[in-house]
């Protein structure tokens, strides 16, 4: 009626080595880093008339998913409200480590003058106590898996509701694209 299947050890090795092969590769698959706002500090208030200058320090969690350390580049993230450029984060150089969570500190610059074009919207905004600011940044790098070395680049948008009398986050959604460079 059946066939007696004969059983090898090699057969099995060679099975097991090929699941974990697949496995490895699965869990390598590049993943989207996410980024959270966590807190924004007001640290000066600069008036240069006709200029007025708002600076900022905005906490940010930052989580690499990925088996491969980083190392990134300078940049700024740009900053805007009811559409027009408000103001920029600046993200200085750095690394992190695989699979590992950092909280990064980006000192911010808001231009007064460019806030007072939407001054209605604005002091209406204040009396809600919701502000929604939008964010942008590209950022660029480096990730090393063993001896390959591949440049990369995330490009995140956020989407953010502050009250702006406190300066504490409300609600906030985050999206990240990751792209890979393999040239």
């Amino acid at each position: 009626m059946g066939k007696k299947v004969k059983w090898s050890w090699a057969s099995a090795f060679l099975g097991a080595a090929s699941a974990t092969a697949v496995a490895t590769l699965l869990s390598a698959r590049p993943k989207d880093p996410t980024f959270h706002l966590v807190s924004i500090k007001l640290t000066s208030f600069k008036l240069n008339l006709p200029h007025v200058d708002a600076e900022l320090i905005l906490t940010v969690h930052v989580t690499n998913p990925n088996i491969a350390p980083i190392h990134y580049g300078s940049t700024a993230m740009s900053i805007f409200y009811e559409g027009t450029l408000l103001g920029a984060a600046q993200v200085k150089a750095g690394s992190q480590r695989a699979r590992s969570c950092q909280v990064l500190k980006l000192p911010t610059r808001l231009d007064g003058v460019e806030l007072a074009h939407h001054a209605g919207k604005f002091f209406a905004d204040v009396a809600k106590r919701e502000m929604v600011l939008d964010a942008k940044v590209d950022i660029g790098g480096m990730a090393k898996v063993l001896w390959w070395g591949h440049r990369f680049k995330v490009h995140v948008d956020s989407h953010i509701t502050v009250d702006p009398v406190f300066l504490d986050v409300i609600d906030q959604e985050n999206r990240s694209q990751l792209e890979i460079f393999l040239a």
